[in-house]
């Protein structure tokens, strides 16, 4: 950052009083510009024993497979996202959402949370953002061309999840490498 959003003046990096992080502050109006993490909402969409994935049509990832999830917006909830990003994917509407995972991800200051949901309808079809729409039964994802780390484990979590019909809330930390995650015991 270089110049205030508030009065244009050049920022200079600094500490500012009472605080204990490096921020960047306008000396000119004394604004000081908070840098916080952005949130990615999602849902992992089933039918039955399918799980509805999208193939991505806008970069990063371009042309490999996700759930549905986008940035959060302002004025609106972690659900209302993750709807409104199933929708702008997926075309699709859900009922029965209940938080499912979230993510810590402090290397690319980012939270991803995921619900699970039912689809409503099948009248799912390709949105905006994605080149395919498609339901996928467990041994037909193609766990090679998923797009995130985040939509694998918790892809992973939910196959071990439903054998035992139990969907515990989960909270991770996953750190900045591309290894396989490790094995979740619970």
């Amino acid at each position: 950052m270089k110049y205030c959003s508030a009065c244009g003046k050049p920022v200079t990096q600094r500490i500012p009083d009472g605080d204990s992080r490096l921020r960047y502050v306008c000396d000119h109006c004394q604004t000081i510009h908070y840098q916080n993490p952005n949130i990615v909402a999602g849902v992992l969409p089933s039918h039955g024993n399918q799980v509805l994935l999208c193939r991505r049509a806008i970069e990063p990832r371009l042309g490999y497979w996700t759930l549905p999830a986008g940035f959060m917006e302002n004025g609106e909830t972690m659900e209302q996202a993750a709807r409104r990003e199933t929708v702008e994917e997926a075309c699709a509407r859900l009922h029965d959402l209940t938080l499912y995972h979230l993510y810590d991800l402090p290397h690319i200051n980012q939270v991803h949370v995921f619900f699970r949901g039912e689809l409503a309808d099948l009248d799912f079809d390709v949105g905006v953002e994605s080149l395919e729409v498609r339901l996928f039964e467990e041994h037909e994802i193609p766990w090679d061309e998923l797009a995130f780390r985040t939509v694998r484990v918790t892809l992973e979590c939910y196959y071990r999840d439903r054998e035992k019909q139990h969907y515990p809330v989960r909270n991770d930390c996953l750190p900045p490498s591309f290894a396989p995650p490790p094995t979740i015991d619970s």
